[in-house]
Parts: structure tokens; C-alpha cells; sequence
């Protein structure tokens, strides 16, 4: 043995803090050799191989793995490199964890069953094509057989999901309540009949019904947004005259606006196009993409579809 100061593995434990267990897992490794050995053969270290213990620890404490450990040490592989190499597997478990707190977020506040739990995880696993064609077909099953305005389900079609690479817990959530309301049989049969309806009224009043109708729509909202915020009830006499003002307005072709048969087919078709799952749709789209929040619209048709309730009888 020479001169220099050396230490046994008990030594080395006392003065670096790390176990003899986890120091001699390290020498057996071939990532601390030892710089001498006794007469016995127990092992000694220097002062140079405490430093390499200091480096073996920060590298692991690091992250990396035994085999990027001996790399780094052999320099078969500069730090840089496989700092580079760890950032982007970092990346990657934070996704996975973010995904996994999401689901788990999620199963928390509704007390999912197990079944829900396995679909949930499935859901916020799906890369960005599974979304999109999850969405496609949906829209497929919505509009089959139906004559409606093509640019207006295009429109619809071509709204996707489009998670950002680094999600917020906000969006991965709404991409789960999303991805199960579009595979929901009841929003699903809700939608199909909207579509139906809008479908009848294409083919009765005409290729430009949904525009004209939209921009009725606009028109009936904002009053009823006034009588919201006067607090007048949608069974009073200003709702009445808006629901008179509907009853007309949307007639056409020669329709009576007083048939109570077209009164009660209209307001239960309007009932029907304000389902508020529909809104929740486009809301939840929304907070995944990032776009800017809306205010909700559902007052103002839960107000005028109870004005024309009231008006029918």
C-alpha cells in the first residue's frame, strides 16, 4: 500500500453519508474500484475515488442510470450529452405523470367505478391521430343519411382537439369529460336528433334556413338577455310577444304561425337544439385548445324555450 490517505468502505460511508451497502453495490458495479486493498483483502479508497463517489451520487441523484453512469465516467459519453438524453426522458415520465394525475383528478371527483377508471386512463393515452379520429367519427355517425348545410358541419368536422406537448392538468381533464361525452349514448342520440331537425327544416324552408335561422337566433338571445337581467319571467308579457315574434318569424313557406301542431313541432324543435351537453362540447373543446372562454348562452335559451312553453299554453 502506498503513503496517501485511504479509507475503508466504512470510512468512506462516515464521511460521504451514503450507506456501505449502496458503496459496495457501487465497487461491485465496477463504477468505484477500489485504489488498494488490505492484507486481508478488504478494500481502500483514495481521496480521488471519494470524488468519484461524489460524481456516481449526483449523477444518480440526477436520474441516470447505471450503464449512463459508467459512460459519463469512462467518457464514453460527454455530461452534456447525456443531460440532453435525461432532459428528454424527463419530458416524458412528467407527461405520463401529468397524465396519470389528470385521470386520477378526475376518478376523484366522480368516485368512477373500476371500469371508468381503466376507460379514463385509456382516454388521457390516446396520441393526437386516435383524437382526431375518435372525433371523425363521430361526426360521421351524426350527419349520415342527412341533408344538411355542408359548411356548417364542416365547421363542426373540422374543429379537433389539439392537445399542446405540454398539456395543462385543466386541459387533460377536459380531453377526458370530451372524449367520453362524444361516446356517450344519450349526448350522442341528442345530437343525432338535432341534426334531424335541422335536416326537416333544410328541406322545408330551404338551402339558406341555418344562416337565417342563426341570425334570428342572435336576435331572440339578445332579448331575452335584457329580460334576464330585468327580471322579467319568460311566462310574462314580454315573453309572450317574444314568443309571438319566434312563432312568425320562423314560419314560412305559407305556415300559419297560430297552428298549435307547428307551434308545438317548433318549440319542441328548439328544446332539442338546446340541449346544454352541446354547449359543454364546445366549452371543453375550448379550455383543449386554449382558445378564449365564452360566456354561456344557455340562460337565454332556457329563458325563450320556456317563453314559448308558456305561449303554447
Amino acid at each position: 500500500m502506498g503513503t496517501a490517505a485511504v479509507f475503508t468502505i466504512g470510512e468512506l460511508a462516515k464521511r460521504t453519508g451514503l450507506p456501505v451497502k449502496t458503496i459496495r453495490f457501487y465497487s461491485d458495479e465496477g463504477l468505484l474500484p477500489p485504489t488498494d486493498r488490505t492484507d486481508s483483502g478488504y478494500r481502500l479508497y483514495d481521496a480521488t475515488a471519494m470524488a468519484r463517489l461524489e460524481l456516481v451520487r449526483t449523477l444518480r441523484e440526477l436520474g441516470l442510470g447505471l450503464a449512463d453512469v459508467e459512460r459519463a465516467l469512462t467518457r464514453e459519453a460527454t455530461i452534456g450529452d447525456l443531460a440532453v438524453q435525461h432532459v428528454a426522458a424527463l419530458d416524458e415520465q412528467i407527461r405520463r405523470l401529468e397524465l396519470r394525475r389528470a385521470v386520477l383528478r378526475a376518478v376523484a371527483k366522480r368516485d368512477s367505478p373500476l371500469e371508468e377508471v381503466e376507460l379514463m386512463n385509456k382516454l388521457a393515452s390516446m396520441s393526437d391521430e386516435d383524437r382526431k379520429r375518435l372525433l371523425d367519427q363521430f361526426w360521421a355517425d351524426m350527419v349520415e343519411g342527412l341533408e344538411l348545410d355542408p359548411e356548417f358541419y364542416e365547421r363542426m368536422r373540422s374543429a379537433k382537439p389539439e392537445l399542446p406537448d405540454d398539456p395543462t392538468p385543466e386541459q387533460l381533464e377536459a380531453w377526458i369529460e370530451f372524449a367520453e361525452l362524444v361516446q356517450d349514448d344519450e349526448f350522442r342520440a341528442s345530437i343525432r336528433r338535432m341534426s334531424e331537425w335541422h335536416s326537416k327544416l333544410r328541406k322545408e324552408d330551404g338551402a339558406d334556413f341555418g344562416q337565417k335561422q342563426q341570425q334570428l337566433w342572435m336576435a331572440w338571445s339578445q332579448k331575452a338577455s335584457e329580460a334576464l337581467e330585468a327580471g322579467i319571467a319568460p311566462d310574462s308579457p314580454e315573453g309572450r310577444e317574444l314568443a309571438e315574434t319566434i312563432f312568425t318569424e320562423s314560419s314560412r313557406n305559407g305556415q300559419d304561425p297560430a297552428d298549435p301542431a307547428w307551434r308545438k313541432r317548433l318549440t319542441d324543435g328548439m328544446a332539442i337544439s338546446s340541449d346544454p351537453r352541446a354547449e359543454r362540447y364546445w366549452l371543453l373543446l375550448g379550455k383543449i385548445n386554449g382558445w378564449p372562454s365564452f360566456p354561456s348562452q344557455m340562460p337565454q335559451a332556457e329563458w325563450i324555450i320556456a317563453a314559448l312553453r308558456a305561449a303554447l299554453a
